[in-house]
């Protein structure tokens, strides 16, 4: 029988989930497919549970973190996330829930990291920055989120200054903007004070370079933009729901 895999998610249309298990099944000659399945609310979860030949699922925004509800265990690294991006089916129809997108994240960075990095900027606030902040606590990089509405001990865009900016050596983008087919968003930081010290981490990948990254390279930054992350957390998602 086919095994099914697939991607939960809102208006997701193309996904790299997708291209990237499509190509890796023909080329080991697989026999299994990847769906996209683009829900209106995560409880029509259940009817993509009760199809037999379901093998794993992947999880994508706005689900990453509704999900969790609906899941018969936790892997400890996902719960103190507080964010799923992997299930796992386990006896047919329990459902277990991890997170490969901290691996993806950490992995992709290490290269990209100096000394002077010890403080990091995350933009946004949602389950992909959840990923991130716990990468960095175990790469001993404090953190301080950056948000429009910002909670006790986050930071406002407004907030942003020279000195936040030479403190804080590494900035993640966590939010959607620049992301195609709105190319010509980005975070409202201040730019001019960015530095080659400084490293600008985009988790989009679509466009390849974003306003972000083109802003952080003129000023001699290094950049880099999250399709690295992607193939590294999708790799290891495939050695979760085959272990």
């Amino acid at each position: 029988m086919t095994k099914v895999y697939g991607l939960l998610g809102k208006h997701i249309g193309y996904s790299f989930s997708r291209g990237f298990f499509s190509d890796k099944f023909e080329k080991e000659n697989l026999d299994c497919v990847y769906k996209n399945f683009d829900l209106k609310q995560i409880d029509e979860l259940k009817t993509i549970i009760n199809q037999k030949n379901t093998a794993g699922l992947n999880v994508t925004i706005p689900y990453k973190e509704e999900v969790i509800a609906l899941l018969d265990e936790l892997d400890p690294i996902a719960k103190e996330i507080g964010a799923v991006n992997v299930i796992k089916f386990k006896n047919e129809h329990e459902l277990i829930g991890y997170n490969s997108d901290y691996y993806g994240f950490s992995e992709s960075l290490k290269p990209l990291l100096n000394p002077n990095i010890k403080k990091a900027l995350i933009l946004g606030t949602g389950g992909a920055s959840k990923a991130i902040a716990y990468s960095l606590n175990r790469l001993k990089i404090d953190y301080t989120f950056v948000s429009r509405n910002p909670d006790f001990n986050e930071l406002n865009y407004s907030e942003l200054d020279e000195d936040i900016i030479n403190e804080y050596k590494l900035i993640v983008n966590c939010t959607p903007l620049g992301t195609h087919p709105n190319v010509e968003n980005y975070p409202n930081i201040p730019y001019e004070y960015i530095t080659k010290n400084h490293v600008l981490y985009d988790l989009i990948y679509n466009p390849n370079e974003t306003v972000f990254m083109k802003k952080g390279t003129e000023k001699g930054a290094k950049v880099s933009n999250g399709l690295q992350m992607l193939i590294l957390q999708a790799e290891k998602a495939w050695e979760i729901w085959n272990s």
